[in-house]
């Protein structure tokens, strides 16, 4: 997003002003409710649900998402050329692309937004989260400082908000579905406005004496860069659409990729690597997912940040190292199991939230007895489904 949007005050008091045309209709009523969730919806996981999904899924979820499929009109010969790289991208193994776009055509899908707002962060930035322009923009979507700040992205020393992809889509998705409901759902009026300010768009539209409902966007007098704006989008939808015909291009986009999911930081984590040890997952794929966290160092700002992961990670592992000391009482307890052991042999299964100080506070055992007796210690992690041995042989 390279241009500053209008105000808010500004684009409402012209709409007020424009012609009393019937199909000069605001956002939907439930606009406000909708973006409300939009955050929920970007982040939400799918409890119980799959971790990857098939490549082909997301390329089909996304040309389900089209508002406009058709591309009889040659979709701009140009623009086709420009970005014949992308099918490519999509494929390539070499690269986060793919699930990338998989996580924002479910942000739109979510939104009832179409999925042609998916292709913007290939435009601005080639999906790539840590893309920076020498002018400013910045991020997948390439916000501008100040447009970052308008729509709650966190700037603060030593982070970024618009190099998180997380932080940065939920503000687009929030962004494009006020568009999208002040523009009557017109996708190409709302990408206008995304390029160049709604105030701009509306302006236009009033010395056209067009309603957003039945408008011409081509027609309306706009810079060649906005109106060139519309083009690529539909241009690259085409490309992509098309790009099934290709012989092996299909073949190669079977395959299994992650869905991700953006969690908060836990508490205690420092850095990406603990994480991902902490999670079992690749911590050079957390590091290219979340460039906000500048060398992998985990930004504390005065408020909760997040990280994209891979949904497999997304569960809280029990660690046991949390749990507080108990050193000073160890002896009694252990007295006290040794007793109990002469009467049975008790086992604990664990389930998800719990901690080797709870499970030892449950059995009035100690976390250092319960740690030896199954051959674990601080640095342990608990999952779900073991068992620990509470007491000792009789």
């Amino acid at each position: 997003m390279r241009a500053r949007p209008g105000t808010r005050l500004a684009a409402a008091l012209l709409l007020a002003a424009m012609p009393a045309l019937p199909l000069l209709a605001g956002p939907d009523p439930g606009v406000a409710a909708s973006n409300a969730a939009v955050a929920t919806a970007v982040t939400a996981p799918a409890a119980g649900g799959p971790t990857v999904r098939n490549g082909q899924d997301i390329y089909r979820r996304f040309l389900d998402g089209l508002a406009d499929p058709d591309c009889s009109d040659d979709a701009s010969a140009r623009w086709r050329s420009h970005f014949g790289h992308v099918p490519r991208q999509l494929t390539s193994r070499n690269n986060d692309v793919l699930p990338l776009f998989g996580y924002v055509v479910d942000a739109m899908r979510e939104a009832h937004l179409p999925t042609e707002y998916a292709l913007i962060p290939f435009i601005e930035s080639g999906y790539r989260p840590g893309a920076r322009s020498a002018s400013g923009p910045a991020g997948l979507w390439q916000f501008i400082a100040v447009t970052a700040r308008n729509h709650e992205i966190p700037i603060r020393p030593g982070y970024d908000g618009r190099l998180s992809p997380a932080d940065a889509t939920t503000a687009a998705v929030r962004y494009l579905k006020t568009l999208h409901g002040m523009f009557a759902g017109d996708w190409r009026l709302a990408v206008m406005a995304y390029n160049a300010g709604e105030y701009r768009v509306l302006n236009a539209l009033k010395r056209a004496g067009q309603a957003p409902a039945a408008a011409d966007p081509a027609a309306l007098a706009m810079p060649d860069i906005t109106h060139s704006y519309v083009r690529k989008l539909h241009a690259l939808s085409c490309v992509i659409k098309e790009a099934e015909t290709r012989e092996g291009w299909m073949a190669a986009l079977d395959r299994d990729v992650p869905i991700l999911q953006a969690i908060p930081v836990p508490d205690g984590i420092r850095d990406l690597d603990t994480l991902a040890s902490r999670h079992e997952t690749d911590a050079q794929q957390l590091r290219r997912l979340n460039p906000a966290h500048s060398d992998g160092r985990v930004a504390r700002i005065g408020q909760p940040v997040q990280v994209l992961v891979p949904q497999a990670a997304a569960a809280p592992p029990v660690f046991m190292a949390e749990a507080p000391p108990e050193a000073d009482r160890d002896e009694a307890v252990g007295a006290a199991s040794d007793i109990a052991s002469a009467v049975a042999r008790r086992v604990h299964t664990v389930v998800n939230g719990d901690s080797i100080w709870a499970i030892a506070r449950q059995y009035g055992v100690s976390t250092r007895i319960l740690l030896e007796r199954n051959g674990l210690d601080a640095r342990s992690i608990l999952r779900p489904g073991m068992e620990l041995r509470i007491d000792g042989a009789p």
